[in-house]
């Protein structure tokens, strides 16, 4: 009987042997694994320093793009209210030009016979103009006939002498 339990203590040595060759096997299959995860997070690690290099550029670019926008939406406020003002006062004139008109409307209206009879006394004036330059032109034109008889007559005068 001693046999029996020397032979199954060399069965659990025989055993734990091989399990302990397996654990080692599997724990040097797992080292070749964690070592290749241990260079893929190397290599991510690297990107992710890549990445932050850039999203911190991108956010500087961003600052100043949104200070720049900043600046020009305030300058764009002040050619706002410049044009809002200028609106104010275009509908000022437009209202300026309205009263005037409305008030020389009304006058026009009220002077009405006045006007008519200055159009008429104007009408008047510039027939007597026109006449007066016709009657110009007629007595001009007599002038010169008298002129030249009178050079015909002074030069058969000479001649005779």
């Amino acid at each position: 009987m001693e046999i029996i339990l020397y032979i199954s203590a060399l069965l659990a040595a025989i055993g734990f042997l091989v399990l302990c060759i397996s654990v080692g096997m599997t724990l040097f299959g797992l080292k070749n694994t964690l070592n290749s995860i241990a260079g893929t997070i190397a290599g991510i690690e690297g990107q992710m320093e890549g990445i932050t290099r850039e999203t911190t550029s991108l956010l500087a670019k961003t600052n100043t793009l949104a200070e720049d926008i900043t600046e020009k939406s305030e300058k764009l406020n002040t050619v706002v209210d410049a044009v809002k003002n200028i609106g104010v006062s275009v509908n000022g004139l437009n209202t300026s030009i309205n009263q005037i008109t409305t008030s020389i409307s009304s006058e026009v209206r009220k002077n009405e016979e006045k006007i008519a009879q200055v159009v008429q006394w104007g009408n008047v004036a510039m027939e007597i103009a026109d006449k007066w330059k016709q009657r110009k032109t007629i007595d001009q034109t007599d002038v010169d006939g008298a002129t030249e008889e009178i050079v015909k007559k002074s030069s058969k005068f000479k001649r005779r002498t």
